[in-house]
């Protein structure tokens, strides 16, 4: 066999041995991105697009460990259940649906935005002292804009708020701050205000982590 055949078979050995190595790795890439959106899914509530309990508590776990002038908020939505029962679950999931956008366009993309359960949410953001007060009052009157349906009509909303900061509660505990912040926003829970947590709040008595009364506490299995 000549020089030039003896090389032609060679290249055309390596080629099939890549192209036969190739096959396998195309293989796992396509199962590790399926594999990847599987996971960004369970991070995410389908309903409202934002971060699940646990995908949240270490997203906020994080941001509350690297920043200083960071916040706890939570939110309520306020007589939900009256949307439901009047207007039909639909309306309901448009008005979370509503309330998770208008939420993330509120904190930001570097913020934890979460959905706790039902009509109770999570933020974890910077949240300078000197400008606090103000976008507090700019997401109360974010959520209290009425939702438009598919069909027209519209759906009256409002939300309660409540906010703890590390250095109002002393610590930087995730389950203390929403502690506090929980019971802070029920200090002003139907008021269309929000409320800035004390050293007080985070002593109010808790189950499972949440202000005790709270409907559906006894069914935390923790508190972030």
């Amino acid at each position: 066999m000549s020089s030039l055949l003896r090389a032609r078979s060679r290249f055309g050995q390596r080629t099939l041995l890549l192209t036969t190595a190739a096959v396998p790795l195309t293989g796992w890439a396509v199962h590790a991105v399926a594999l990847h959106r599987q996971l960004a899914a369970t991070r995410r509530d389908p309903l409202t697009g934002l971060l699940r309990r646990d995908a949240y508590t270490t997203r906020a776990r994080r941001l509350l460990a690297r920043h200083g002038d960071t916040a706890v908020v939570m939110v309520d939505a306020d007589r939900f259940k009256a949307v439901n029962d009047t207007m039909g679950h639909p309306a309901g999931d448009a008005v979370l649906a509503a309330f998770g956008a208008r939420l993330t366009a509120w904190a930001g993309p570097r913020a934890a935005v979460g959905r706790l359960g039902g009509d109770e949410f999570a933020v974890v953001l910077e949240l300078p002292a000197d400008r606090r007060a103000l976008r507090l009052e700019q997401l109360v009157r974010m959520l209290h804009t009425p939702v438009t349906l598919d069909d027209g009509r519209t759906v009256d909303v409002a939300a309660s708020v409540g906010a703890a900061t590390p250095a109002a509660v002393g610590s930087r505990d995730l389950s203390l701050l929403q502690r506090a912040a929980d019971a802070a926003l029920y200090d002003g829970k139907h008021t269309g205000r929000p409320v800035l947590a004390t050293a007080a709040h985070a002593s109010v008595p808790s189950v499972n982590g949440r202000r005790a009364g709270r409907p559906g506490t006894a069914a935390w299995g923790r508190a972030a």
